[in-house]
Formats: C-alpha cells, sequence, structure tokens
C-alpha cells in the first residue's frame, strides 16, 4: 500500500509538471502588458483582467478562423477513420498475395512527413484549382498510415469466428466493417480520433502553405497574427489567443476520456 501511494505521489508530481507551463500561459492571459514589463518572472497576475481576451476578439475575425479549424479538424478525422477502417481489415483479415509487402509499404509511409510532400501536393492542388479551400486543407491528409496501423493492430485481436459468424448470417463485407468491427473498435477509434484532431487542430505549416486569405485560414495562424511586428511582443493577447486555441482540444479529451482510458487499459491488459 505504501508502494501505491508513492506512485501516485510521483505520478501527481508529473501531472503537475506536465500542466505548469499551461498554468503559466492562463496565469499571463489575466496580465496586463505593464506587469509583464515590470516583472516579467513573477506568477500570479495582479487581478483577473479579461482586456487581452477582449483584444483577441477585436483583432482577428475569431469565430470565423474557429469554425474553419473545426470543419477542417472533424472532416480529417471522420475521413482517416472511415478509409482506414477497411483498409486495416484488409490488412487484418483477408488473405491475399502481397499482403505483408502492402503492409510494409503503409509502415515506410509513417516515415515520410508532411513539409517533404508538400510541394507535389501543392502543385496538384493548384492545377486543379483548389488552393485556399477546405478541400486543399482535408484532402492530402483523408488516409493515414498510423491510423490504419493502429486500428490494424487492434483488429489482429479479434476472433475470426466473430466475423466467420457474421458472414454466415449474411452479413456483406462492409456491414461486418463498419456495423460489427467499429463498435468493438470504439476505445481505438476514440484514441486514433483524439490523436488525429488534436495534430491537425494545432496545425500550422499546412494551412500557412494551403491558405491565401482569411476565406478557410484556420486559428493557429489566427492567434499568429496576435504577435506585433516591430512594436515588441504583446505576450498577454498572445497567450490569451493560445488559451483560447487550447480550449476545444481540452473538450475532446475530456469527452474521449472514457475510450481512451479503456485503449490503453485493455493494451496493458
Amino acid at each position: 500500500m505504501r508502494r501505491g501511494a508513492l506512485v501516485n505521489l510521483g505520478l501527481g508530481l508529473l501531472a503537475l509538471l506536465w500542466l505548469t507551463p499551461y498554468a503559466w500561459m492562463l496565469l499571463t492571459s489575466f496580465k496586463t502588458l505593464d506587469e509583464i514589463v515590470e516583472a516579467p518572472a513573477a506568477p500570479l497576475p495582479s487581478g483577473l483582467n479579461f482586456e487581452a481576451y477582449a483584444t483577441v476578439f477585436e483583432t482577428v475575425p475569431l469565430g470565423h478562423y474557429f469554425l474553419n479549424t473545426t470543419v477542417m479538424a472533424l472532416g480529417i478525422a471522420l475521413v482517416q477513420i472511415v478509409v482506414a477502417l477497411p483498409a486495416a481489415y484488409a490488412l487484418a483479415k483477408l488473405r491475399f498475395s502481397g499482403r505483408a509487402l502492402a503492409f510494409g509499404l503503409v509502415i515506410a509511409t509513417l516515415l515520410v512527413p508532411a513539409q517533404v510532400r508538400f510541394v507535389p501536393v501543392f502543385a496538384m492542388l493548384a492545377d486543379v484549382s483548389l488552393i485556399n479551400t477546405m478541400t486543399a486543407l482535408i484532402l492530402p491528409f483523408g488516409v493515414s498510415a498510423f491510423g490504419t496501423f493502429l486500428l490494424r493492430q487492434a483488429l489482429m485481436s479479434v476472433p475470426d469466428t466473430i466475423i466467420e459468424a457474421a458472414r454466415m448470417d449474411g452479413a456483406s463485407e462492409l456491414r461486418i466493417i463498419y456495423g460489427l468491427l467499429a463498435p468493438i473498435l470504439k476505445p481505438t477509434l476514440a484514441s486514433f480520433f483524439l490523436f488525429s484532431f488534436v495534430y491537425h487542430w494545432n496545425d500550422y505549416f499546412w494551412p500557412l502553405v494551403m491558405t491565401t486569405d482569411d476565406a478557410v485560414r484556420t486559428l493557429p495562424l489566427g492567434v499568429a497574427l496576435l504577435r506585433e511586428q516591430g512594436t515588441g511582443v504583446r505576450w498577454h493577447i498572445v497567450m490569451a489567443g493560445n488559451v483560447i486555441l487550447s480550449l476545444p482540444v481540452l473538450a475532446v479529451f475530456a469527452a474521449t476520456q472514457k475510450h481512451l482510458l479503456r485503449a490503453v487499459a485493455s493494451r496493458a491488459g
């Protein structure tokens, strides 16, 4: 019991250490610029000053950026799940020539970062006049090698007898994938959804090169615009923008936490 208490204490300290940067960002957002200049290392603000948040809403079209980011992050995550499920099913449960090679190619694509392939993708999308559209933000990420790998590993633990029984009952392959296996893989799907949503919600590089105006510009780009070039960084405003940027991610994590913990527990077991 004493060992368990020490483990919990250690985990609590690690959690506190992990949350310290976020707490600093939150507290800085309530400071005034004069406070930051006079005592930049002071941990606490003199009071709850919401001036920085008001400035954020006045400076950038936050609602428009928020909607664009939500559509992009949700669209990518849902498309990736819809595509990764049948791909993972084929690699895990179907027997065909070249299956090992196909799986090897999926793993190999994990080694290629988006920054390496953005030039040919940009040129291809420019040829069909899709630059500065939501399609350009979502389509290049519609296939996820990581998602395919993650779901394939989860499907390997699903007994083949369940699939065979569904086939004997007359279920089609699509019915088996989306109607039978998807509910079984709900914890894994929730984990992947969280990973995809958080990654693309915070993505700065791809929206930067694929957008040219505010039409489909995303929230990370809007937060970057809060920096005043030539007059110094207004840190309280930048921190307020980042707090707003992080809130939807925290909400999604809270909504999927139960499934995420269940997925971790099943892997540990």
